[in-house]
């Protein structure tokens, strides 16, 4: 018997993983179960948090302009989104006792930022203790993809951001970055999301009709 309660889902992975899509496979059937549900995203997920996506996603650098942000402007604009997101959108939700679904939170940080552009961790952190509000996952997909297969899925993409164009070593790092996070960690889990078809989908709905108790 299901028993309302907070529950915050998180999706990570690289792009081309698919946790886009299955973020939203896993809302839809939790809405057809009735179990009261928001998707989200980050960065995004409120309408000053997509202002600031907007900026930091669109392709605004020119090929023959040298200017870009400093690592750090880069890494402040996403955690004021994820700020304005968690004030806004997921603690109200959390604590209407709603399930949050959402398509990255921290560990795209530590993986992109710290990992890949070498920014300090402990500046992330403290500003992490200000704005994340005790706000944690209940449970994170990290959804890993060979190289061929996000390669296909990305070509296939209409609407492309920077992060769509980044080389292989890039997104080989990161997803490594990602594997590192979750090990050994008990709310992880790790699943290969190389496959098209609807497996994946149901292993993961198995794993939180588990938790929910549906």
């Amino acid at each position: 018997m299901y028993k309302k309660k907070p529950f915050f889902i998180v999706f990570e992975g690289v792009e081309g993983c698919g946790k886009s899509f299955q973020s939203k496979k896993l809302f839809s059937k939790l809405k057809k179960k009735n179990i009261d549900t928001i998707l989200t995203r980050e960065p995004g997920g409120t309408k000053s948090s997509e202002l600031i996506r907007n900026l930091i996603l669109k392709d605004y650098f020119s090929k023959d302009n040298k200017e870009k942000f400093d690592k750090y402007t880069d890494t402040l604009l996403y955690l004021a989104a994820r700020n304005e997101h968690i004030k806004n959108k997921i603690l109200p939700a959390l604590l209407k006792k709603k399930v949050v679904i959402c398509d990255r939170f921290i560990d795209s940080t530590i993986a992109y930022q710290v990992y890949g552009k070498k920014v300090d961790i402990d500046f992330i952190n403290n500003i992490h203790k200000k704005i994340l509000r005790n706000v944690k996952p209940n449970i994170v997909f990290v959804l890993k993809v060979s190289t061929k297969i996000s390669k296909k899925r990305l070509i296939k993409r209409k609407i492309k951001n920077r992060y769509d164009n980044f080389s292989q070593t890039f997104y080989t790092k990161a997803q490594n970055s990602f594997i590192k996070i979750a090990k050994n960690k008990k709310n992880y889990v790790i699943l290969d999301s190389s496959s098209n078809d609807n497996v994946l989908e149901n292993i993961i709905f198995k794993i939180i009709k588990k938790k929910l108790h549906i």
